[in-house]
């Protein structure tokens, strides 16, 4: 019998996460979801996460605590910095996390060597976002190259591949691919600032892009709004 291929899949709790653990289900793999509590203010999504893995069935899900917090620099974590309505494309906003990708692929790194495996799944797309610089195609292709030198596994003879199926898609063509997959949008919160119930502002960036996706599907937003 073939051995199945176990996958670490970065799990936030929002849209893009969700498909991709649906996408990494659909291609065969074991999954192991990995969460991270990074001092956000939004908690909603750790909630959400929860119950994304459950509802499709990640054989694992780990949330693992990381004080980004404590470096501040973003209105995700900053208690001083306001999350902006939607201001359109342009400057990078201020809700970008500094290091966050780079320490979270990190841990996933380490997790999927102590599994044994050799796929990380990232939901980063270079389409419909905010123009962040870690969730362009050259930063994971560097660091794939990162994980052959600072790993065990990688010097012995394993290759890390992280996976970005969602990389060239516009976000109506991640909601459509994820419901062929499966995955139910009204337990995903990808709101920069939901409440504690998780209902959505419906005006931040992540809000508009995700509403503005909806639409552009032919499909109706399952988005809990405030």
């Amino acid at each position: 019998m073939t051995e199945i291929q176990k996958a670490v899949i970065l799990l936030s709790g929002g849209l893009d996460s969700a498909t991709c653990l649906a996408i990494a289900q659909s291609e065969g793999y074991e999954c192991h979801a990995l969460s991270f509590d990074y001092g956000q203010k939004q908690r909603a999504e750790l909630k959400a996460a929860e119950k994304v893995a459950a509802h499709l069935g990640a054989a694992s899900h780990r949330i693992v605590h990381v004080g980004l917090d404590t470096l501040g620099g973003s209105a995700l974590t900053d208690a001083k910095i306001q999350v902006p309505d939607y201001v359109g494309d342009g400057a990078i906003p201020v809700t970008y996390v500094p290091a966050r990708n780079t320490v979270f692929i990190a841990i996933a790194m380490g997790l999927a060597e102590v599994l044994g495996a050799a796929d990380i799944f990232v939901g980063a797309t270079a389409v419909d976002y905010s123009g962040y610089p870690d969730c362009r195609p050259d930063y994971f292709r560097a660091f794939e190259k990162l994980a052959v030198l600072a790993t065990k596994a990688g010097i012995t003879g394993a290759k890390f591949q992280i996976q970005t199926p969602l990389i060239a898609l516009a976000k109506h063509e991640i909601i459509q691919e994820g419901l062929k997959s499966g995955v139910d949008y009204s337990l995903t919160v990808s709101c920069y600032q939901a409440d504690e119930d998780g209902l959505a502002c419906g005006r931040c960036d992540s809000c508009t892009h995700r509403r503005r996706g909806f639409e552009q599907a032919g499909q109706r937003d399952v988005t809990r709004y405030q």
